[in-house]
């Protein structure tokens, strides 16, 4: 019996249908994301109130455009004007229109109000629709390295940079000796003795410019690594006169001054930094981007990006962006590249209030796996002395069989959190640069996530 195809026809007109919904399905994401901008205020969206020039597109259909788009994996402004032709979904939520990507760029920089009050409020739409607590809730918080739209290899180093400055001011003394000679060998075709001058110079200050930036950040990191040498010098003499013995371990060096030979500039991106990538077998051009979620809905509630290598100094200034739609936090949950005495006593007893969240850090890193010992079940562990070290305090409070249970959240709370943002929505490199506006793209990617995690859940969002 002969084989039976399905009848594709090319020549044949394709024609739509006279509603573009009738191509989406009743259940896709662009109909949740469409229906939960128009619930939002957007009277924070920038707008050109002169009524000069040609129509402007609203700000609601913009935002959904943008919010659709990094919820899906498209992060270009050029990509997302293709795919108001290309894509239907897109196309319906454009209403057939087709926004350049000079628009949605600038729709997209010019919005950072708009972008915040839309996070905000998505946030307050999810606690009226019972899927985000509001009061005493935990939080997990993790970074993780989103790399800068900079390359490493326009990078230079301290060392380096102090080394071609030499190297160009001795080709310029050659290139002027070379003009007063007369009988000098002439440049090549095309080159001449003013041209090659001026270009070294431009060199040069470039290179002044950004030897003055890295010495600059070096003051900056020296003055915190001073006062870190400083605590630990005060937690080694309180040892000392609370045991009687001295403290183990090597004395703290202070740190020394000026910057290292390997510290770098970026020219393309100038604040982005190198970062340790992967398993920190290798060195990438980076930003490290912060996020608190809660551990019921995993929720993005609050988050920044930093220009720091690591994430030492990064709990106090996180949990300070936190939303205000959420009241009270009861638990944080950190690992322990978070730790540090100073970091959790000002979480713990923030200024002005009685009493803060209590704060869940790994003081050392803990090895994959379980051993038989920590499988069975025994009684938590008797508390150390009340002037004990703080870490002693911390390591007992996650040895308790609430402190581990609470902890044993964090992993499985914010890990994928950052794996969905990265694989799933393929978000893996900023498209901005400078910090203020990368910034300004993760709460857009939050915001997207957020998005698509309520779509997920099937929340019947309500108006803020």
């Amino acid at each position: 019996m002969a084989t039976r195809f399905v009848n594709i026809d090319h020549d044949t007109p394709l024609l739509l249908p006279p509603d573009m919904r009738d191509w989406v399905p009743d259940n896709h994401l662009v109909h949740f994301i469409m229906d939960a901008v128009g619930l939002l205020d957007l009277s924070q969206a920038r707008v050109n109130h002169r009524g000069t020039g040609d129509a402007q597109y609203p700000p609601g259909m913009m935002l959904g455009l943008l919010i659709y788009c990094y919820a899906t994996g498209t992060f270009s402004s050029r990509k997302i004007e293709r795919l108001t032709h290309e894509n239907v979904a897109v196309r319906y939520l454009c209403g057939d229109t087709h926004p350049d990507h000079d628009s949605i760029c600038e729709f997209r920089r010019g919005n950072r109000a708009l972008l915040e009050s839309s996070f905000h409020q998505v946030l307050e739409c999810a606690a009226r629709s019972q899927v985000l607590k509001v009061g005493e809730i935990t939080v997990a918080l993790d970074g993780t390295k989103v790399l800068a739209n900079a390359s490493k290899h326009s990078a230079v180093s301290h060392g380096h940079a102090i080394e071609q400055m030499q190297m160009l001011e001795e080709q310029i003394a050659q290139l002027l000796a070379k003009a007063e000679d007369a009988d000098s060998a002439p440049l090549q075709d095309g080159l001449c003795i003013p041209e090659e001058v001026r270009r070294r110079k431009e060199r040069i200050a470039k290179l002044k410019e950004a030897v003055a930036v890295i010495q600059e950040r070096a003051q900056a990191r020296r003055a915190e690594e001073f006062a870190a040498y400083q605590a630990k010098i005060r937690e080694r003499e309180t040892q000392a006169q609370t045991t009687g013995k001295k403290p183990r371990g090597r004395e703290p060096q202070p740190p020394k001054e000026g910057p290292e030979a390997k510290d770098q500039y970026n020219f393309t991106d100038a604040e982005s930094r190198m970062m340790k990538a992967g398993s920190g077998q290798h060195f990438e051009q980076s930003y490290n981007a912060q996020a608190a979620v809660e551990t019921d809905s995993r929720l993005i509630i609050a988050g920044h990006v930093s220009d720091a290598t690591n994430d030492k100094q990064q709990l106090v200034p996180t949990l300070g962006t936190v939303s205000p739609v959420v009241k009270t936090i009861a638990a944080v949950l950190v690992d322990s590249g978070y730790y540090s005495e100073t970091a959790v006593a000002t979480v713990e007893a923030p200024e002005g209030q009685s009493i803060g969240p209590k704060v869940y850090a790994a003081t050392a890193r803990q090895r994959h796996g379980r051993t038989v010992a920590q499988l069975e079940k025994h009684a938590d562990p008797p508390p150390p002395a009340p002037d004990a070290p703080a870490a002693e305090h911390m390591a007992h409070r996650l040895q308790t069989q609430a402190g581990r249970g609470l902890y044993a959240l964090r992993k499985q709370t914010i890990e994928p959190v950052f794996g969905i943002i990265k694989e799933a929505m393929g978000f893996r490199r900023f498209s901005l640069r400078g910090l203020a506006k990368v910034n300004l793209e993760w709460t857009l990617i939050s915001l997207s996530y957020n998005l698509k995690r309520l779509y997920h859940l099937g929340a019947n969002l309500q108006a803020a």
